[in-house]
């Protein structure tokens, strides 16, 4: 049988687990942490649970899928409470916007905001939905691995005025500067500047008005360990607190993936969920890597990094929506500190995830848990960590007491912080990016890392630095990928493809429970 390694256990790397076991080769994952998730690991303390990273799903039928392809009925192993409002935005200037997805309800909440902008709205709406039909529905599970599939899409792209910022065609239908930035914020989510990232990612409005928004129960750590029950059941070995050293290539093919603690991988393929930069540069060996030389991977630019403080309270807040975004008194000055300047700016804006608003179990009874996101500038800043950490934190805990959260600080309990040294060391992201490279043009479809490598034979690559991209739907459809790229292994060895299976026997393994 065709042994398959893949290395991350992030969303990317277990739906790519999942897709390698049903086309029927024998999956080894080898993760570095002491825990499955990647960005979406879980943090637990004082019977608080906080999920570390991302809190919201969208695009159901991606995780549905998944299950169903192994024969197991998704309703068994996890369930998704949907989230309504989506999200709450609160202006610096006091007023709020309840971005729902039933046409009407968020039709009333224009109006009332801005009474002038509904017809604006509507066409941004229909032309959402139009980049939505061509960059989700045809583009999200291809893979644009040559050059001319990159054309062939081009006139649609320009058609559909991709060659605006998503603020800049947001602002074509809408006059409101609140509700440009309610419209335009969601490319944040996947590591992307509103005032510069192509508008193609105005198909995430349309994607959460067809689908929803939801939330797991349990958290999304509970999502993480209905897909290590899925996969063990199925005969995956799990290889936790094993982080990769090298990836041997022989012939120009993989090899064998050794770990720092001199574990030894014998496979036929290999699927990387970790950060490609660092794979490239530090796993393989610069005389394989003819595309992806040291000095190319250079010049990849890098999205911006996450301050995320975690806290629970003794005192319950009702009125608060689960997901609140809360803006400050700049959009663009902020944007351009966070992007270009990379400096930590004196104001923030902020992402306030309320999760007992909808799951009273992740918090013991009578409290509350929270996390507040602000969007940083990667390590490229050079910002002193060690010395900011405490002083931020205590700068956003005071504001959300004086603003948002009254009390908030005679009412803490339990209550820790990550910054982007943790994404830098701990995820082991370059630069500390919470989303890998940049979603720029220059880094999109064609021109980001290609899920098939271009360097190495048997090697592939998942997950947020790959197209489509960064968020839950896009790092599960990078697996979708696979289907197209990675031949099945019994059809393999049926077609005489002998050379590929060739495998000498591998190191003893073992299933972590």
């Amino acid at each position: 049988m065709s042994k398959a390694v893949v290395i991350g256990s992030g969303f990317g790397a277990l739906a790519a687990a999942v897709r390698l076991i049903n086309k029927g080769h024998e999956v080894s994952i080898v993760e570095a942490r002491d825990q499955l998730g990647g960005r979406a690991g879980v943090f637990k303390k004082d019977g608080f649970t906080f999920d570390a990273g991302p809190t919201v799903i969208t695009a159901p039928y991606l995780l549905d899928e998944l299950f169903e392809l192994l024969g197991e009925d998704p309703k068994d192993y996890y369930k998704l409470l949907p989230i309504d409002p989506f999200y709450r935005i609160i202006f610096n200037d006091g007023s709020r916007f309840d971005y729902v997805g039933e046409e009407e309800r968020i039709i009333e909440n224009i109006r009332a905001l801005s009474p002038d902008d509904v017809d604006g709205y509507r066409k941004l709406a229909s032309h959402a939905q139009k980049i939505f039909d061509v960059g989700y529905t045809k583009l999200a599970d291809e893979p644009f691995d040559t050059l001319s599939s990159m054309l062939r899409v081009a006139p649609d792209m320009l058609k559909l005025q991709n060659y605006k910022s998503v603020y800049g065609l947001v602002s074509k239908y809408i006059k409101d500067e609140r509700l440009r930035q309610a419209f335009s914020f969601e490319p944040l989510l996947v590591g992307g500047n509103p005032t510069k990232i192509t508008s193609i990612y105005l198909l995430i409005h349309w994607l959460e008005r067809k689908w929803g928004v939801y939330f797991v129960k349990g958290g999304t750590g509970a999502l993480v360990e209905a897909f290590r029950e899925l996969l063990i059941k199925k005969g995956a070995k799990i290889y936790t607190n094993e982080s990769v050293k090298k990836i041997e290539v022989e012939r120009g093919k993989v090899k064998r993936v050794i770990t720092h603690n001199e574990k030894s991988f014998e496979c036929d393929l290999v699927v990387s969920n970790a950060d490609p930069v660092r794979v490239y540069r530090d796993m393989i060996d610069s005389k394989h890597r003819k595309k992806h030389s040291n000095m190319r991977l250079k010049m990849k630019s890098h999205s911006m990094s996450l301050f995320v403080s975690y806290f629970g309270t003794k005192k319950t807040y009702e009125n608060l929506a689960h997901h609140t975004i809360l803006m400050g008194p700049r959009y663009h000055g902020l944007l351009d500190d966070i992007f270009s300047k990379k400096r930590l700016a004196d104001d923030f804006s902020l992402y306030l995830h309320a999760p007992t608003r909808t799951d009273q179990s992740m918090a013991p009874k009578g409290h509350e848990c929270f996390y507040v996101l602000s969007p940083v500038p990667n390590q490229d800043g050079k910002i002193n960590w060690k010395q900011q950490q405490l002083k931020y934190q205590e700068k956003i805990y005071k504001w959300l007491d004086s603003n948002h959260l009254p009390g908030l600080l005679d009412n803490l309990t339990v209550n820790f912080s990550i910054t982007p040294e943790y994404f830098e060391n701990e995820l082991q992201s370059e630069k500390g990016a919470a989303f890998g490279i940049e979603p720029s043009f220059r880094q999109s479809a064609y021109f980001r890392f290609h899920n098939k490598s271009e360097d190495v034979q048997g090697l592939f690559f998942v997950g947020a630095n790959t197209h489509p991209g960064a968020g839950v739907p896009g790092v599960l459809n990078s697996a979708k990928v696979l289907d197209r790229v990675i031949p099945d292994a019994v059809k393999n060895y049926t077609h005489g493809l002998g050379d590929f299976l060739k495998t000498e026997p591998g190191p003893k393994e073992f299933a972590i429970e």
